[in-house]
This record gives structure tokens, sequence and C-alpha cells, in this order.
């Protein structure tokens, strides 16, 4: 079984019957998905679907997607040497109750061989042992923030390495989602910013709540923001709240950064008036920054920096987010929709199974 996503209206969906094969073909791995995490970022990945390739990771019928997410995944048949029968594995995998790789053992783990992955950057492909000191709470908590948190992590880093652009405020918009959580969270341990989390009246005192931004203000009260230097890092893709910072701060904003479920088609129309005061939003493509501190410091020290923040975030993740799980279509269904509509609670983050 597998959700998939009309790909012209990612509001319409459904679940598509398929079938795990009993034996692994030569040279591939059948895994049978045994949970999986749906956060706003999957919403991302949906909305920059075509954009970003995301739907080429798991091909479907003509006009349909399935969505990536990460999971963790037992091997139940393999043809594959180094990937054995029973062994658990972390990864991109997608909305799915299994999955079929081509795969090559590398590493320690293996990776995604496929000749439509070809493209896509190696942290998308790759498959990671499950770390068998783990309980299933931190499991859970991994699939729900690990994907997230590495686009925050290295978001944050990225400003940093620039020195902010010269500003001193970073504002972050959607400031209950978990990304936007992670990015205020990496501010502050790193000391990079002053933050100013941006949300609804609804989510208001859930994000005050948390504690990780030094100040919290509602989307109503734009026009009345102090005009300091700052960089924004759009995680909404909400194009009349970004235009509307743009309006309030003018050349006092110096950078203006996408990252979140941005809509392409709607984004063209920040430049249908002959453009918006202050610099031009730039997409953040966290496999660049990736690559860059790769080279850089390293494959190894890059990921011992990654999971130390991580762990870090994690811990503190346990003060504001309630884990619920559940099993079955209609709980899969329930929670895309949910995040689909905005009416997901924040403080809550869904792992699931099919």
């Amino acid at each position: 079984m597998h959700l998939e996503i009309d790909r012209s209206d990612i509001s319409t969906r459904r679940m598509t019957a398929t079938e795990a094969p009993a034996q692994a073909a030569e040279g591939t791995v059948v895994l049978r998905l045994e949970r999986f995490a749906l956060t706003a970022n999957n919403i991302s990945y949906a909305l920059g679907g075509d954009f970003l390739d995301y739907w080429g990771f798991f091909p479907a019928e003509a006009g349909w997607g399935r969505l990536p997410a990460m999971g963790f995944g037992v091997v139940t048949s393999s043809a594959v040497p180094g990937v054995d029968e029973g062994s658990r594995w972390f990864g991109f995998y997608p909305v799915a109750d299994h999955h079929v790789v081509h795969a090559m053992a590398k590493g320690g783990g293996f990776l995604d061989i496929g000749a439509h992955r070809e493209k896509h950057a190696p942290a998308y492909r790759q498959f990671d042992p499950a770390d068998p000191s783990f309980t299933t709470d931190d499991e859970c908590f991994y699939l729900l923030l690990r994907g997230l948190f590495v686009t925050s992590h290295l978001c944050e880093d990225f400003l940093r390495d620039n020195a902010m652009f010269g500003a001193a405020q970073m504002i972050i918009t959607s400031a209950s989602s978990k990304t936007s959580l992670a990015l205020a969270h990496e501010a502050r341990v790193n000391g990079s910013a002053r933050t100013v989390g941006l949300t609804s009246a609804a989510n208001l005192d859930f994000v005050v709540s948390t504690g990780l931004y030094d100040e919290v203000t509602t989307y109503d009260d734009i026009e009345q923001m102090e005009r300091v230097p700052s960089v924004v890092v759009d995680m909404a893709g909400n194009v009349s709240v970004l235009r509307r910072i743009h309006v309030r701060f003018g050349d006092a904003l110096a950078y203006s950064c996408r990252v979140g479920a941005t809509h392409w088609q709607e984004s063209r129309a920040l430049d249908a008036d002959g453009g918006i005061p202050g610099p031009k939003p730039t997409f953040f493509f966290a496999p660049s920054q990736l690559v860059k501190r790769g080279k850089e410091w390293g494959r190894d020290e890059l990921n011992s920096r990654m999971n130390s923040a991580l762990a870090v975030f994690s811990a503190d993740a346990h003060r504001w987010m309630t884990l619920h799980e559940a099993h079955g279509a209609d709980a899969v269904l329930a929670a895309y929709d949910s995040l689909v509509s905005g009416s997901v609670d924040p403080s809550v983050g869904h792992v699931l199974s099919l």
C-alpha cells in the first residue's frame, strides 16, 4: 500500500494497493516499513515536488507522486551482499507499508543506486543502520526531528557562515513549525542572532511556551515591528506575509531566505508588480551547504557535529512535543490532511505506520 498525492493539487490524495515482492530480485532489497513520521516538512516536499524533484524519488503513475518520509524499515528479503535479512535501516522511504531499493552496500549502510535516483543528493539516497541503543521513544523523536533538523541546522550554519549578512536579528515565519523551532534553537545555542518568531494568534501561546524565541509576535502585527537590520527565514511559504515583511523592513532587510512549504506557482507573484522592497527572496537548498561543509570538514566531522546538535535539540523537544502514534490508512490520511490544512496541533508529533 502506498500514499499517493495529486501533483497538481496536494490536498487530493489516495491510497493505492501495492504488494511487496516475496523474493528480492537481483541487486535489490525489500523492506517492510515499520514506522515513519509526518510533519510540515513533508508538505514542503509535496509543494516543491516538481521544482526540487522530490516526486522523482519514488516514481508513480503519471500525475501522481509518492510522498518521501523519514522512516525505519526492516529487510524482509535481500539480494545485495552486506545487507542482511532482518536488519533495520533508517532513511527516506515513500509513505507506504514496504519499499524496494536497488541497493549497493557502502560505508556501513547502503545506497539507493536506482537509475532514477542518480541525480539526487547522496543524503537523500543513504540508508543507515538503526541504532540498537535507541528505545522506541528515541526512534520516534529521531524520525520526527532529524530530517527537519538537518535543514534548520544547515540554514543557521549558512547564515552564520555569511555573518548574518550584517544583521543581528533573524525573523522566522511559521514559528510554531518544528523546522522553525529547530532554527530558533540553533540560533540560540550558537548565539548567531536575536530571533523573532512570527505565528498565528491561535499558536501564539504555544510558541511563547517553548521559550525558544527572543520575541514572538503575530502576523497581524508585522507593520508594528521595529525596523532594525534583519534577515528573514520564510518557513511558511505565504507570499502575502513575505511581501508585508519586505515592505515593512525595506532596506533594513539584509537577506531573504526561503525554506519552507513554498508553492512555486505562487512564488512568481513576488515579481508580478516589478519586485518588492529589499533583497530578492532566495531559496535555501540544504544539500548545497551539506556538500560545502563536507568538503571543508570531512563527512565524519560533519556528521558528528550534526548528530551532537540533534541530540541536544531532541532532548529539549521532550519539553514541548507530545508523540502521537497511530496505525492504518485512515490514520495516515487524517494526519496528512491536517498538515495540508494547517489544522495540526503544533505540540504533537505524528509517527505512523501502514
